[in-house]
């Protein structure tokens, strides 16, 4: 079982790469170049580029999810849950999601692989696009602390410090669907806010 669980977590790390850097690929340099790129240049990426990233992108997706879902059953058989487990695991179901329900549906539009309305649909997808980027940080933080720092909880309701994390999260995921990127327009924008949610939760949680 020691060797089934240290697999799982080097899958599950290695997924995990796949699918933030390929996401800051999307959120950091593609998405400057297109603004950039002749007609020529854009068509081409289009065609070929973004559908070929995207499959790695999803699909990375797909698999840290599976694996993540594995080592929860793990931890939570060992009562090993805490505070930063449970926000960590909310935001990278909420980013998974976003990945399979919002971005990729609405990519395929933009890219012109099927049709609908491309402006509409490529801003839905930056959208959430950039919210996944927020949450990336406050993520691997929660990740990373939940076997490390205190605050948990074992099978009860969790603090009230993390139910304010929770509320915050939600209001960010609907923004993402109905709402506006703010200051998350601009790359150092989004970057700046993802550094600062991580500070705000770990504030909240240490404080409250």
């Amino acid at each position: 079982m020691e060797t089934i669980n240290f697999a799982t977590r080097w899958a599950h790390v290695l997924f995990g790469i796949a699918w933030i850097g390929l996401l800051y690929y999307f959120n950091f340099i593609q998405g400057s170049y297109f603004k950039k790129a002749s007609a020529e240049a854009l068509a081409d990426a289009k065609k070929h580029l973004a559908p070929d990233a995207l499959w790695w992108f999803r699909w990375a997706a797909m698999f840290t999810f599976l694996t993540g879902l594995m080592l929860l059953m793990g931890v939570t058989k060992l009562g090993l849950i805490n505070d930063y487990t449970v926000l960590g695991v909310l935001l990278g179901t909420l980013m998974f999601l976003n990945v399979w329900l919002v971005i990729w549906p609405n990519q395929k539009i933009a890219l012109g692989l099927v049709d609908g309305d491309a402006p509409v649909a490529a801003g839905k997808a930056l959208l959430a696009s950039r919210t996944n980027t927020l949450f990336s940080a406050p993520m691997v933080c929660f990740m990373l602390a939940g076997p490390h720092l205190s605050g948990g909880y074992g099978y009860g309701w969790g603090s009230m410090a993390m139910w304010v994390c929770v509320l915050i999260i939600g209001l960010l995921e609907a923004n993402a669907i109905v709402g506006k990127q703010g200051p998350m327009t601009s790359v150092r924008g989004v970057i700046g806010s993802s550094v600062l949610l991580t500070a705000v939760f770990v504030a909240v949680l240490k404080l409250l």
